[in-house]
């Protein structure tokens, strides 16, 4: 599926995990969930925006994976899931709550045990200026068609080479809310890479990624 693939972060990250429940936090048009459910996860899908969410069904329908995802229409700073899971991910999401905030907030979601992923928007003092920092491995958005920006839980746009400031993080703030008696960080990471945007042009963007596993 050209322009909808998972985001590599997440194959790299996930692929050696046990399947068991998993919470896609923000999943746009699905691509995630599906790759998810495709390794035996029970995905949950959640998302505010009900086009995003049709096309991720259409899209799950024409695979074998449609038993194991749900797709649910919820503002993520206010819904509450009623339950943990083994894997609680999220992608570039822009909610309608503070950045770290929100990333605490589904890591309340995460099971003892299990796993937090957060790729999102880095946060860097020189937006807009192409330069990154920390280190990284290149890798694809996996979002090419289209997702909710009302800042209420979705992605951001695979195009977007400098998102909004209060949307982006630095790792380091990531991991300072993920406190030491509760969590141990296995990845964070910072980095540039080169993707192609809208018409085909070249666009830089700046990534965070953090797994933990939180604390039995």
């Amino acid at each position: 599926m050209t322009g909808s693939a998972p985001n590599p972060h997440l194959i790299r990250e996930v692929s050696g995990l046990r399947p068991g429940s998993a919470l896609e936090a923000g999943c746009g048009a699905g691509a995630e969930a599906i790759w998810l459910a495709s390794q035996g996860w029970q995905v949950t899908a959640a998302d505010i925006a009900a086009e995003a969410l049709e096309r991720a069904a259409v899209r799950a329908a024409g695979t074998d994976t449609g038993d194991r995802i749900s797709w649910v229409r919820a503002d993520l700073s206010t819904w509450e899931p009623g339950t943990r899971f083994d894997l609680v991910t999220t992608h570039y999401a822009h909610p309608a709550m503070p950045q770290l905030d929100f990333y605490e907030r589904i890591a309340d979601w995460v099971k003892p045990g299990g796993t937090l992923f957060i790729v999102g928007h880095l946060h860097r003092e020189d937006h807009g200026h192409g330069h990154g920092h920390g280190h990284g491995h290149g890798h694809g958005h996996g979002h090419g068609d289209g997702h909710n920006h009302s800042r209420s839980g979705g992605h951001g746009h695979e195009g977007e080479s400098t998102p909004p400031a209060e949307a982006s993080a630095s790792g380091a703030a990531i991991a300072e809310r993920l406190t030491a008696d509760r969590w141990v960080i296995a990845t964070a990471e910072e980095g540039p890479r080169e993707m192609r945007g809208p018409g085909g042009r070249a666009v830089t963007v700046h990534d965070v990624v953090v797994r933990a596993t939180r604390r039995s």
